[in-house]
């Protein structure tokens, strides 16, 4: 049996799919032209970017010439967010809106903006960490000139209503970003259904290393590029493009197209089984999130009468996060569980479970009993 603990920190990072791995190896060693040069070295660079850049449409419906690598999904976000502000006509709309749940790569920025003049709307979620739609409906006006809202949570795992939301903007004449960095790979992502005008991905959320990204960027949409340099990716982002990892990027989105179904499947499957176990030991355990419209692999709990960082060091064999974020000994409680209205003992007895690809049956089994006996410690 190995000493490392049962990874449960999916939402935080995935492992390097052995395939992915296998498939970029060769762009590290033998492949290693610039996909700018002519001659051999060069074109086998840049035909192995237009493969990966035609399987990273294809997970999420777009056609390859709208999409746009990147280095990680912060940079992506901040690309929309920053390049669409920058393209706005100037004198013409004014308001930007999010919501309060966001991840800070998009909360940030804002707030930057923000700062420069633009006014910013962060719309409140209700208990299970979800915009409501006559918020949305109030807050979209003829002002406005994006709508940017995450598909899924990456604490909660809860799934937002995007595509009605993208329909008020549309109607607003604004435009939509979705940062899908922690749906794609889990549940179907599809840039027409969503309505998505902009949306974003994280390679290292669904098995490709960290250090790539990528955002779609619909045919027509104008951005303006933050950072300057040669014409790479259409100019929206300068530099020599990290091709081993763009190959990866491209791997794990064909192996997360062909899998999804069935993955998604195994995945409810699991998480409801660890829920199940954990509940039937743990009176008062509660669910933070959707109950069914969330993701398949994630499971937020309040564990009762015990601070969810206690919980995890009293519980060395799983590797998992806590609801809240410790700094210099202060355990502050999460600010998406905070958003949702749960009381501070809730939030700091939270604890996120996360499963993935690698994740078995008898692991779920160890975690739920290594986590029963914590709590049951802990209690004592």
């Amino acid at each position: 049996m190995s000493h490392n603990p049962i990874y449960l920190d999916c939402n935080a990072t995935t492992p390097v799919d052995p395939r992915v791995l296998e498939a970029m190896l060769p762009y590290l060693a033998a492949h290693y032209g610039n996909p700018s040069s002519d001659h051999v070295y060069g074109q086998r660079a840049k035909a192995a970017i237009d493969a990966a850049r035609a399987e990273v449409a294809a997970l999420i419906g777009a056609s390859p010439a709208e999409i746009v690598f990147t280095g990680c999904a912060t940079e992506a976000n901040n690309l929309a967010l920053l390049g669409a502000a920058r393209a706005a006509q100037p004198g013409g709309r004014t308001v930007l809106v999010t919501s309060s749940i966001e991840h800070p790569s998009v909360l940030q920025p804002l707030r930057h903006l923000a700062r420069g003049g633009w006014s910013v709307t962060e719309l409140p979620v209700d208990a299970a960490g979800r915009v409501q739609s006559s918020h949305a409906a109030k807050a979209i006006t003829p002002e406005v000139a994006l709508v940017s809202v995450m598909l899924a949570n990456n604490e909660t795992g809860s799934l937002q209503a995007v595509r009605a939301m993208a329909d008020l903007a549309h109607a607003a004449g604004a435009l939509m970003h979705v940062d899908a960095a922690q749906a794609a790979g889990k549940v179907a992502v599809d840039v027409h259904a969503l309505g998505a005008d902009l949306l974003t991905l994280a390679g290292h959320k669904f098995y490709a290393p960290k250090g790539v990204g990528a955002l779609y960027v619909r045919t027509g949409v104008a951005l303006e590029p933050v950072q300057f340099g040669a014409g790479h990716e259409n100019g929206l982002r300068p530099g020599t493009e990290n091709v081993p990892y763009i190959v990866a990027l491209g791997e794990a989105a064909r192996l997360a197209r062909t899998t999804l179904t069935q993955e998604a499947t195994r995945m409810t499957a699991l998480r409801d089984c660890l829920h199940g176990l954990l509940g039937a030991a743990i009176p008062g355990l509660s669910l933070n999130g959707h109950p069914t419209e969330r993701l398949p692999n994630t499971l937020n709990l309040s564990f009762p009468s015990v601070a969810g960082w206690q919980l995890l060091a009293a519980a060395p064999a799983v590797a998992a996060s806590t609801g809240s974020a410790c700094h210099a000994g202060d355990h502050a409680v999460s600010g998406v569980l905070a958003a949702m209205g749960l009381s501070r003992e809730a939030a700091v007895g939270a604890v996120r479970l996360s499963l993935g690809r690698f994740t078995t049956e008898a692991e779920v089994d160890r975690a739920a009993d290594a986590l029963i006996s914590a709590w049951k410690s802990l209690k004592a």
